[in-house]
């Protein structure tokens, strides 16, 4: 974000009302509702508004996205006007009768939208992962703490009854002391559009603003097959399966293993394939091993066999694998445990969109907070980083640097163009 905006937004902040100001800093003002803004209405943009409109406490006010074709397919569903929708999110956040922002722009523009949504004042529910480098996310961390607000990461399993349930098992030692984690994602991309990654520039259909559209990201001709979901494949945005599913399952690994305020110290990346030609270049065959501290291995690898997608938790006396609804275990006894009163209990949420709604209101705990979501999106950079380069790395997660590999550290930031490069964060 370049400093003339940035002042602007920090000058308009104290002229937002705040939480405080309707009475949610601890409780729930009469006949208010959180006013809610959507900035990026592609596939999950557009679902997580849905799931916001069904609940009674939030008013949708406000929607961004580049593409008109979304904003207005999403203006129709909110009954929200054409002065309610908008190309650009500063014009959002720069609202003051915006609470707060759900952010579900691609992977390279989370950081941007996330901090200056911060630094506005509004709370957040951000996609994952959290944002598309290590030092971006911390640097969301900081922006969060320092202006007190809330952030729900949409991994939404930690919501997920049959996750949790999976991940307590494994904290009270029902399967033994943990040994290993497998994480098996999808071994070929799908797709949208049909389009393979062969296509030739074309021109930019009216109505798109491409430019907004790349933003931070390195300037490419335009192709259809580069936008809106197929970003994922493309490396320049994100990485593939390692942040796509991984943000999914390693969270879920991270959860059962007790790690949430850590991350591995190992990893290596064997067995990479990427496409030969086309503009779909990120890995799409992999096998990540990552090693934490205390000696549990993990595996993230590629598979064709549906059965192994997910994340299974292996332990001296047994193993449970766990994805969404699936709940699978090697006895059927221990899927009929019950928690002891003096076993470890997870924190409990039943709805991911309601719960974060719920701590706007209340200004406590989420089920995905910002430092948990900063750990899960660093274990999948990990994997990327040492996908690249192709050779072991040690890792210290309290500095967040690699040791003694400052190719590896340079890679801690994603490259960004001007004006949306971040500052530097301490």
């Amino acid at each position: 974000m370049n400093t003339t905006r940035r002042t602007f937004l920090r000058a308009a902040a104290p002229l937002i009302l705040s939480p405080g100001v309707l009475g949610w800093a601890g409780a729930t003002a009469p006949n208010s509702k959180i006013r809610l803004a959507c900035i990026g209405l592609g596939g999950q943009g557009t679902s997580n508004m849905k799931a916001f409109l069904t609940d009674e406490r939030v008013q949708v006010v406000a929607l961004c996205d580049v593409d008109a074709k979304h904003r207005e397919t999403a203006a129709a569903l909110a009954k929200l006007g054409k002065g309610d929708t908008y190309n650009d999110f500063r014009e959002v956040l720069a609202r003051k009768d915006v609470d707060a922002v759900m952010n579900a722009t691609p992977d390279f523009w989370h950081s941007n939208v996330a901090i200056a949504a911060a630094n506005a004042g509004k709370d957040l529910y951000s996609e994952k992962p959290l944002a598309a480098s290590i030092a971006e996310g911390r640097a969301i961390c900081h922006a969060v703490e320092a202006n007190k607000r809330i952030l729900q990461a949409g991994t939404w399993r930690r919501s997920g009854m049959k996750v949790r349930m999976a991940c307590e098992w494994v904290r009270n030692g029902y399967i033994g002391q943990l040994k290993e984690i497998k994480v098996g994602v999808p071994a070929a991309f799908k797709i949208n559009g049909g389009y393979t990654g062969l296509e030739a520039p074309e021109p930019i259909p009216a109505g798109f603003d491409y430019a907004m559209w790349q933003g931070p990201a390195p300037d490419r001709p335009y192709t259809a097959a580069r936008c809106h979901f197929n970003f994922r494949w493309v490396n320049d945005y994100a990485p593939g399966y390692i942040t796509d599913w991984g943000a999914h399952f390693l969270d879920v690994a991270q959860w059962g293993a007790g790690m949430d305020d850590t991350a591995p110290v190992e990893v290596e990346a064997t067995g990479v394939k990427r496409r030969d030609k086309g503009i779909y270049d990120a890995p799409e065959q992999f096998n990540i091993r990552y090693r934490y501290a205390n000696g549990v291995v993990m595996n993230m690898f590629s598979t064709a066999d549906a059965k192994e997608w997910g994340t299974k938790f292996i332990g001296s006396e047994g193993w449970i694998l766990t994805e969404n609804l699936t709940l699978q275990a090697s006895s059927p006894s221990i899927l009929r445990v019950q928690l002891k009163d003096s076993d470890v209990h997870l924190y409990q949420s039943k709805n991911h969109h309601a719960n974060f709604i719920d701590a706007v209101l209340s200004r406590g705990q989420v089920a995905a907070p910002a430092a948990i979501a900063q750990r899960t999106a660093t274990v999948c950079h990990l994997g990327t980083i040492a996908a690249a380069l192709k050779k072991p790395l040690t890792f210290d997660p309290k500095a967040e640097r690699f040791e003694g590999n400052e190719e590896a550290n340079a890679m801690l930031m994603r490259p960004m163009r001007d004006p949306w490069k971040l500052p530097a964060v301490a």
